[in-house]
């Protein structure tokens, strides 16, 4: 199983219908105005807990519901983690140097999910149904 990379999420993102990059000094993907993936600025509350050095490589992806983020958080064989500033927010963050943990495979479920988290009803219909998955 090919193992992901940081371009996988860039690459998945913009395959998704009605995908935009949203302009800025950060990389936000989107559908219809909502972000689904984003990469975040280095920011107090993700830090090396040993050296206090915050994380550059923090990746942001919205998931369908707290049970899902809880899902993803609590399994301790996936690279996902959140924060307290994202309590209560419906995503998960992944440090871009742990990505290679996820296969491809797993990464794209991720990024799908996100995805079907964000886009208005009609087109995530139309995209499930074209992949048979309704």
């Amino acid at each position: 199983m090919p193992r992901a990379t940081v371009a996988d999420v860039h690459e998945l993102a913009r395959s998704m219908p009605g995908v935009e990059r949203a302009e800025g000094t950060t990389v936000v993907y989107q559908v219809r105005r909502k972000s689904f993936v984003f990469f975040r600025n280095p920011r107090p509350d993700a830090f090396d807990p040993e050296t206090g050095e915050r994380y550059d490589d923090v990746i942001v992806f919205w998931v369908a519901s707290d049970a899902d983020k809880q899902a993803l958080i609590d399994d301790a064989s996936t690279p996902f983690f959140t924060t307290p500033h994202f309590n209560g927010h419906p995503s998960v963050l992944l440090r871009g140097c742990r990505i290679g943990e996820l296969g491809r495979d797993e990464l794209a479920e991720i990024v799908y999910d996100a995805w079907l988290a964000r886009a208005p009803k009609r087109l995530a219909r139309e995209w499930l149904d074209e992949h048979g998955l309704r």
